[in-house]
């Protein structure tokens, strides 16, 4: 799926994700129906820009576990406390192919506080260890499953053996 164009079922979510945000509904209550729509669209174009994002960068990824929802876009990173299922920016950029990594089997939290970051422009870290280490998507994704963590949309299965 990646690389297709957005398809008019991701606009309708976007925009009815937009459009349900308190503050907007209240906008268009209090009658300002132009701001409300405004601050829709420009809500919309920016979780197309993450999707598109989460499409093209090679560490992108989206983790979830007991403290809500994380799209890790490199150097930027759109999350909520909510799961997925109530997050539906992350649920549509892991139908469109971005991997996806459930920490809630995960039992041994300090090793897991403990991991490496991912890198955040896809470069790999010579010295992946101390303080600001970071290791590759596909590195930390060997090292977050060893401790229990369920992997949607693998990217190992697609490298060479």
């Amino acid at each position: 799926m990646k690389g297709i164009p957005m398809q008019t079922g991701v606009l309708r979510v976007l925009r009815a994700t937009s459009a349900s945000w308190w503050r907007h509904k209240e906008l268009r209550r209090t009658g300002q129906t132009e701001l409300a729509q405004r601050l829709e669209r420009e809500t919309v174009s920016r979780n197309l820009g993450y999707l598109r994002q989460a499409e093209t960068l090679p560490n992108a990824h989206v983790i979830f576990g007991d403290g809500g929802t994380f799209v890790q876009l490199g150097w930027t990173t759109v999350s909520t406390f909510a799961p997925i299922e109530r997050f539906p920016l992350a649920a549509l950029a892991v139908a469109r192919g971005t991997p996806f990594i459930d920490i809630r089997p995960v039992n041994n939290v300090i090793a897991f506080a403990n991991l490496p970051r991912v890198t955040r422009d896809g470069s790999v870290d010579p010295e992946p260890w101390g303080p600001g280490r970071a290791v590759s998507l596909t590195t930390y994704i060997d090292m977050v499953e060893e401790l229990g963590a369920r992997i949607v949309n693998d990217p190992r299965a697609s490298r060479p053996a």
